[in-house]
């Protein structure tokens, strides 16, 4: 017996040994608040306030050749039950050989080039409770392998368990009426538990990088019917095809994503435009970029997603500062109806080593009523954060 005590003495020794087994533990911690400038349109409150904890662990073994990561995140907030909410962003475990890369777990993987919109991410389901861009997403559950050859990288994803989209609920704004339904309807009989499978094949040309992509699974992106006074969300199945293209000519950066869908419907949509930098512009360190996208959907008024026929123009300010200062703005306008665009303004920088500021502000302007974002016309809101790092 006691040469077992000492035989896993020795392994336990092995695993806590500094080159062996590392360990970090960082994170952030934010104090937000949004102002809308006025009453919801059923009377909910102008102010909304919350806090955020997202902690990041992360474990390096095997002599760097392995690691494990894990961050949850967590909301309260002081309006919306629903937006009062916990997820586990990522879970996975990473281990790489020669040209190869294995990642098993909860991830989060971003696909896309364009800044309007982002038509080829489909592998994470949108936090929608989070912000009105549709950049947060949750954790998705995936099997993952890449190779990384001469010939270009390739990816290939078993996505075992689907994730619902978050929605505001009664008392949140930036909500549809009638609320909708956390009793969600699905295409495939197996529910959130269909097997999805995701490929991508990305390649450097000179200077341009090209990626190709394919998921057949659910879509995440729901339609909605109405059934015993509830609008409900319905996950139809889709197979999903997606381009996406990014060349740097000069100062110029062109940019592309189109995709064809068929799920419940069937449909091409497409995002491209530019971004042109004045390196030193008005005789500072300040960078300057200049954003033009247009965005196309074919399935018209009866597309899910905003930008069936809209163009977007935008400005990005990166300052150079110690402070690492950045300010984009830009303004989307639908082609079709001349009363419906939106309007946006990210601010950040820098206040020590470990704080940070953030402004977010929204302006929705929309008078016709078959338009997607009707709802969200008294929504204007300006958020205020302050973020901790440790």
């Amino acid at each position: 017996m006691g040469k077992g005590v000492n035989q896993l003495g020795g392994i336990l020794a092995m695993l806590v040994t500094p080159s062996l087994f590392a360990f970090e533990l960082a994170g952030q911690l934010n104090v937000e608040h949004r102002q809308f400038l006025s009453q919801g349109l059923q009377g909910q409150s102008k102010g909304q306030s919350s806090v955020v904890v997202q902690p990041e662990l992360y474990w390096d073994f095997q002599s760097g050749e392995s690691s494990f990561t894990f961050t949850p995140f967590f909301r309260v907030d002081s309006l919306d039950d629903e937006r009062t909410h916990g997820d586990i962003r990522e879970a996975l475990f990473l281990t790489y050989w020669d040209d190869y890369e294995l990642r098993v777990g909860i991830s989060k993987v971003f696909w896309g080039v364009t800044e309007s919109a982002h038509l080829v991410d489909v592998v994470n389901q949108t936090d929608a409770v989070e912000a009105v861009d549709g950049e947060d997403k949750l954790g998705q559950p995936m099997v993952h392998f890449t190779a990384i050859k001469d010939w270009g990288a390739f990816h290939a994803m078993v996505l075992p368990y689907f994730r619902e989209r978050t929605f505001a609920g009664q008392d949140g704004r930036l909500r549809t009426e009638p609320v909708i339904s956390d009793n969600a309807i699905y295409e495939s009989s197996r529910e959130e538990k269909h097997i999805d499978v995701a490929f991508r094949y990305s390649k450097m040309l000179s200077d341009w990088d090209i990626g190709l992509s394919y998921l057949y699974g659910t879509n995440r992106d729901p339609y909605f019917r109405f059934e015993q006074g509830e609008l409900k969300p319905y996950y139809a199945l889709m197979s999903h095809f997606g381009i996406d293209v990014q060349g740097i000519v000069g100062d110029w950066l062109w940019k592309l994503e189109s995709v064809y869908r068929d799920s419940y419907d069937h449909h091409v949509g497409v995002v491209t435009g530019f971004e042109y930098t004045i390196v030193g512009a008005f005789d500072t360190v300040w960078d300057v970029g200049l954003i033009g996208e247009y965005l196309y959907d074919s399935r018209g008024n009866n597309a899910q997603n905003i930008g069936q026929n809209d163009v977007f123009a935008g400005v990005r300010f990166a300052l150079n500062d110690e402070d690492g200062t950045e300010i984009l703005t830009g303004i989307t306008q639908d082609l079709d109806n001349s009363d419906v665009y939106n309007a946006k303004l990210e601010a950040s920088s820098r206040i020590s080593n470990h704080l940070k500021w953030q402004v977010d502000a929204w302006l929705f302007k929309n008078d016709t009523p078959t338009d997607l974002l009707y709802f969200a016309r008294d929504d204007d809101f300006i958020e205020l954060s302050i973020q901790y790092y440790f």
